[in-house]
């Protein structure tokens, strides 16, 4: 692995850091197979109970795609298709991950970038964060994850953005539904880590189970979804989590009647 694209560790928590702060973390196509594979690996592990995305700095998730590949190779059909393969191996790796996964917005979060803040289970965003899907603007369309906009912040509301190729504010991006939380930059990894520690806090087993149905609801009809809901449901009694995390619940109520 590159120092392009670094990987901290806290805890259960594992941090992927888009690490070209000069560039406002630009992607380039390597990043991009590194993106997949560290993933891959992170999803594989164990002791990761959380994956966070991120760009070095303050200045920028990342500013998309390193567009200075383009200019250097020239784009035809079949290197865009190949280009484009590459890049879904990373958002796919993110959607996929048994693990939840919290895209953490500094700054600019453009075009390819945006994608994977949206292949991510939760987004949170520093208040002078911009986001947005520009693709239109340079002559070709926003793919790939873009399809995922629709149903994060409604069809007309995304294609406000991918036909004006607009950039949208923090503010906007919370009142659409885009990002769960915004807050001052000073502030925004303490707000992450809240919210990845409350996670934390919930059973391991229980996590593992509702992160795999929520993969499954992203890609089946709802019959299939909620077939494969009662079936989890049955699974998370395997083990003792239930019973242990109801136990302290059952007693309180039973203290609260008794005072009554």
């Amino acid at each position: 692995m590159s120092d392009e694209i670094l990987v901290e560790r806290d805890g259960g928590i594992a941090t992927v850091v888009f690490n070209r702060p000069k560039m406002r973390n630009a992607v380039s196509l390597a990043m991009w197979g590194e993106i997949a594979n560290v993933t891959e690996a992170l999803s594989r592990d164990d002791a990761v109970r959380a994956v966070v995305y991120r760009g070095a700095g303050r200045d920028a998730f990342a500013s998309g795609a390193d567009i200075s590949e383009f200019k250097e190779n020239r784009k035809d059909t079949e290197t865009a298709l190949a280009y484009n393969k590459k890049t879904e191996a990373a958002y796919t790796a993110i959607r996929l991950c048994p693990k939840p996964t919290v895209a953490m917005v500094f700054g600019f979060c453009m075009g390819g970038a945006m994608a994977l803040a949206m292949a991510c289970d939760l987004r949170v965003a520093a208040v002078e964060a911009l986001m947005g899907l520009p693709e239109v603007r340079v002559g070709v369309p926003s793919v790939i994850e873009a399809a995922l906009l629709p149903q994060l912040i409604g069809p007309g509301r995304a294609a406000e953005c991918l036909l004006t190729g607009e950039s949208i504010t923090a503010a906007r991006a919370l009142e659409w539904g885009l990002v769960n939380r915004v807050a001052p930059s000073a502030q925004l990894e303490e707000v992450t880590t809240e919210i990845v520690d409350r996670i934390l806090a919930c059973a391991p087993n229980a996590i593992r189970l509702q992160k795999e149905l929520m993969v499954h609801w992203r890609n089946t009809n709802l019959r299939s979804a909620v077939e494969y809901g009662i079936n989890a449901f049955a699974q998370a009694y395997a083990t003792e989590e239930p019973r242990e995390a109801m136990r302290p619940r059952a007693r309180g109520l039973r203290e609260q009647q008794a005072s009554r």
